[in-house]
């Protein structure tokens, strides 16, 4: 082989070793940060958290109108104000915590997804950005503070939040950035009857929390189809806090006077096989009581990864 082309491809060989070498490497998302929602009414909604989830009130080192309520030193529900002229939507973003929030902002801007320029900082100490799923969900990744403050939260129904769901047309199209770009990985699917898929819960990469797509098409679409109700919107617009046994969590809240405002007359198995119990805050927002484990089998496919744990 002539000496030049020996060197080409040593030359070629060594820029693709270094693009190799540079190219940013996706930190790690360790699990569920927090879900945005907003209210029309926040003193019922500080009633509603506090008092029937058991959970801390605290300030809101991203925006301060809002005010968060924390069940443990990296989870929480961030409650904001409803905007004016507002329509049916209360939730306003998920979030996910990662262990580097510039580095996957790094890394997503070098997969040409559209990113901030810059990670925002809290006063807390906490890092994160925000951008935009296919189906323009927002989506924020939060790197906690160095040294979270301990949140004592004697009263709280749950210790953690292992899954939350939203609204999704196309499970194709919301794969190719929670599985395919971001590493998300199955763990179940069901549907309200054999057959038919209606939820899929995607797990992060390196953590037990999921994300539940709450399908309503199985085709491209965006935004709330038309004729949706604020009720039915608030069923699939949901987080779910993880307890060992949802029929203790329901003989607390009942026993303390806690249950106010709509909730389900008593607890349930799920289709996925795991006991379940529904509340909903005062705008509608579904809070969902989950067993970390599974006592019946499950319907419509196996659970494919490990179950979360308190």
């Amino acid at each position: 082989m002539p000496l030049r082309i020996v060197a080409a491809a040593s030359a070629v060989a060594f820029t693709v070793a270094v693009a190799a070498q540079t190219a940013p490497i996706r930190p790690e998302i360790t699990g569920i940060s927090h879900m945005a929602v907003y209210t029309s009414d926040p003193a019922a909604a500080d009633r509603f958290y506090r008092e029937v989830i058991g959970a801390v009130r605290e300030p809101d080192p991203e925006n301060p109108r809002g005010v968060r309520y924390a069940i443990n030193d990296r989870q929480f529900i961030e409650v904001l104000p409803l905007p004016l002229g507002a329509d049916i939507n209360r939730l306003d973003h998920t979030a996910y915590n990662t262990d580097n929030a510039e580095g996957m902002r790094a890394y997503l801007a070098a997969k040409a997804w559209k990113t901030p320029a810059k990670v925002e900082r809290g006063a807390d100490g906490s890092r994160w950005f925000a951008v935009f799923d296919p189906e323009g969900n927002k989506v924020e990744f939060v790197q906690p503070p160095p040294r979270p403050r301990a949140v004592e939260a004697p009263n709280a129904i749950g210790r953690i939040i292992i899954h939350f769901g939203f609204l999704v047309h196309s499970r194709a199209a919301e794969d190719a950035f929670y599985r395919g770009l971001l590493g998300f990985r199955p763990y179940w699917f069901g549907g309200m009857v054999e057959g038919k898929v209606d939820w899929v819960s995607q797990q992060t990469p390196n953590g037990h929390d999921w994300l539940e797509y709450m399908l309503v098409s199985d085709a491209p679409g965006l935004g709330i189809p038309a004729g949706t109700t604020r009720q039915q919107l608030g069923v699939l617009d949901h987080f779910s806090i993880g307890v060992v046994s949802v029929d203790a969590a329901f003989k607390t809240l009942s026993d303390g006077n806690r249950l106010t405002g709509v909730h389900d007359a008593h607890t349930r198995i799920g289709r996925d096989g795991k006991g379940q119990f529904n509340l909903y805050d005062p705008d509608g927002v579904r809070v969902e009581l989950m067993n970390f484990h599974a006592t019946k089998k499950p319907c419509c496919s196996p659970f494919t990864a490990d179950d979360p744990a308190e």
